[in-house]
């Protein structure tokens, strides 16, 4: 009977040593998850504030590019966006708003909104990042196109301006003299019209303009340069841009020659451009972003981008209009109705 209580007795220890050491191992293991957990770093979601100065397709297609491209890229962003409907007090509201919140960065789109952000940010120095803007240096966004020197950079939408005048001649060599519509209270339409003058020169061709303050005036700008020009040169402005199809209307009705300086004007009735893809530079100011905001990129000595691949674009409608069908000018190029 002792020999049977002493058995028992370790047997019962033995168990509850068993038991003691599960539970042990069980808490170490429970403590090892719960750490590792813990030691896992939250993705930050960050808060983007888009200032767009107008809508209009080739502003709509950076704002596009820009957004799907962060979600490839796996960054976490809410977006704010707001569209300034081409005004100038708009723009500066929305920016003062984005830096009164204190936004992780501001995606201005286009050359007003850039500068209205530049303004806004000047104390508190968020990061800007901007995107179809012609000359970031002429309307003193960036130091340079190579050092920035500021909270600024992004992506610019210069054109290949000397492509796009050559097609006037190849398509009508008579084409002498070539008319731009353009508001004069933008920079980055002034930098154009100023490029235009000089390239065309070098080409034997003349620049005539009109100016316009509002997209109200673009109708009766349109009858004045058609009576004073050979052909319609669409720049990115972004007033004419949010009236393309008023331009391509009266153009074509007038059987005269249009060349736009991207590929929404196409889409909206202009005959033809040789440009840049505007989601693309959409994607590549994302690209910039994330470096910004998660690799910890110094904006400062962000260089500014360009896009370096251009495609043609022709209104097949449009080349049935004005009696053009089998230009060569018009081989390779995308066909769009």
């Amino acid at each position: 009977m002792i020999l049977l209580v002493i058995v028992t007795l370790i047997l019962s220890a033995c168990s509850q040593g068993k038991t003691t050491e599960n539970k042990s191992e069980q808490s170490a293991s429970g403590q090892t998850e719960t750490s590792k957990e813990a030691a896992k770093p939250e993705t930050k979601k960050f808060k983007i504030g888009i200032n767009q100065f107008a809508e209009h397709p080739a502003l709509d297609a950076v704002r596009t590019g820009f957004e799907e491209e962060l979600k490839a890229l796996g960054v976490e962003a809410e977006f704010d966006w707001k569209n300034a409907q081409a005004d100038v007090p708009n723009a500066t509201k929305i920016s003062q708003k984005f830096a009164e919140d204190k936004v992780d960065l501001i995606l201005a789109i286009a050359t007003i909104s850039a500068q209205t952000a530049k303004t806004a940010t000047a104390e508190n120095k968020i990061p800007v990042l901007f995107s179809a803007v012609t000359d970031p240096v002429s309307a003193e966004l960036v130091a340079s196109m190579e050092k920035p020197e500021g909270n600024l950079s992004g992506t610019t939408d210069m054109a290949p301006m000397d492509k796009q005048l050559k097609l006037f001649t190849e398509l009508k060599p008579e084409i002498k003299k070539i008319g731009i519509i353009f508001n004069t209270g933008e920079a980055n339409s002034e930098a154009q019209v100023k490029m235009a003058e000089e390239i065309a020169a070098g080409m034997g061709l003349e620049i005539v303009t009109i100016g316009i303050n509002n997209i109200n005036e673009v109708p009766q700008a349109v009858d004045a340069i058609l009576s004073k020009a050979d052909a319609i040169y669409t720049i990115t402005d972004n007033i004419v841009a949010s009236a393309i199809n008023v331009v391509a209307k009266k153009a074509n009705e007038a059987g005269v020659i249009t060349i736009g300086a991207e590929k929404a004007h196409v889409e909206g009735g202009i005959l033809m451009t040789e440009g840049l893809s505007y989601l693309e530079l959409g994607k590549q100011t994302a690209q910039m972003a994330k470096r910004v905001l998660v690799d910890g990129a110094d904006i400062s000595a962000m260089p500014v981008e360009s896009l370096k691949a251009t495609s043609k674009a022709v209104n097949v409608e449009t080349v049935k209009i004005l009696g053009l069908e089998g230009a060569k000018t018009f081989a390779g190029a995308e066909e769009v109705k």
